[in-house]
C-alpha cells in the first residue's frame, strides 16, 4: 500500500510540481510538473528510489499521466536571476507546456510565485507526501541525470556520471586543478572554504 497522498483538493485537476539540481555546481536545474489520472502503486520521493526504480516509474509516470511537461533552465540563467528564482521559472515553464491546464498547483518546498492565478499550494517534504510531487520529482531527477551523462562525456575530468554535478570532493578537487568549465555556476562556491 502506498502511504503517499494521492491529492489536496479531490475535486481539481492538481499539478504536482518539483525541480532537480538545485544544489549542483554545474548543469542546469530541471524541474516537471505532473497531472496524475489515479494513483501510481510504489510512487515515492525519488531520494528513496534507486536508478533503476526511479526509471520504470518515469516510464509508468509518462504513460499513466493525464499531463506531464519538464522544463530545463541552464546555469547562465541561474547566474542571471539565482538559483531560487531559476528553480520557480523551470516549474513555471513546465507548467506552461501542459496540454491540460491544471486547477490547483501543489510545488514541493516552501517558495513559488503566483502561476496564472491559479491557487498553489507549498509543501515542504512534498515528495514525501503527494504523490503527483514524488512523480514530478522522479521525472526532474532522471531527465537531469541523463542530461549529466551527455555533458560527462564532453567533461569527463570533473566525473558527472559519478556526481552528477553535486559538490562531492572529487568534482571540487577537479575544478581546483582544471578550473571551472562553462556548465558549472560561476556565482556558486565552486571551491570549498577548507584552509591550504
Amino acid at each position: 500500500m502506498n502511504s503517499l497522498l494521492f491529492c489536496l483538493n479531490e475535486n481539481l485537476l492538481e499539478a504536482g510540481c518539483d525541480e532537480a539540481g538545485r544544489g549542483c555546481l554545474a548543469g542546469p536545474v530541471v524541474a516537471a510538473a505532473v497531472i496524475l489520472r489515479k494513483p501510481i502503486e510504489g510512487l515515492l520521493d525519488s531520494k528513496k528510489l534507486n536508478e533503476k526504480q526511479r526509471r520504470s516509474l518515469r516510464i509508468q509516470i509518462e504513460k499513466e499521466a493525464l499531463s506531464y511537461a519538464v522544463a530545463v533552465v541552464s546555469p547562465r540563467r541561474i547566474e542571471e536571476i539565482n538559483i531560487l528564482n531559476a528553480s520557480i521559472e523551470a516549474m513555471q515553464i513546465a507548467l506552461s507546456e501542459l496540454k491540460t491546464q491544471p486547477e490547483s498547483i501543489l510545488v514541493d518546498g516552501n517558495r513559488f510565485k503566483s502561476y496564472e492565478n491559479i491557487p498553489h499550494t507549498c509543501v515542504i517534504k512534498g515528495d514525501d507526501k503527494f504523490q503527483s510531487i514524488a512523480a514530478a520529482s522522479i521525472l526532474a531527477k532522471t531527465y537531469r541525470d541523463e542530461i549529466m551523462l551527455e555533458l560527462h562525456h564532453e567533461f569527463p575530468e570533473y566525473q558527472w556520471k559519478k556526481n552528477k554535478g553535486y559538490p562531492t570532493i572529487a568534482h571540487r578537487s577537479a575544478i581546483e586543478e582544471q578550473g571551472a568549465c562553462i556548465h558549472h555556476r560561476k556565482t556558486f562556491q565552486l571551491l570549498s572554504n577548507k584552509p591550504k
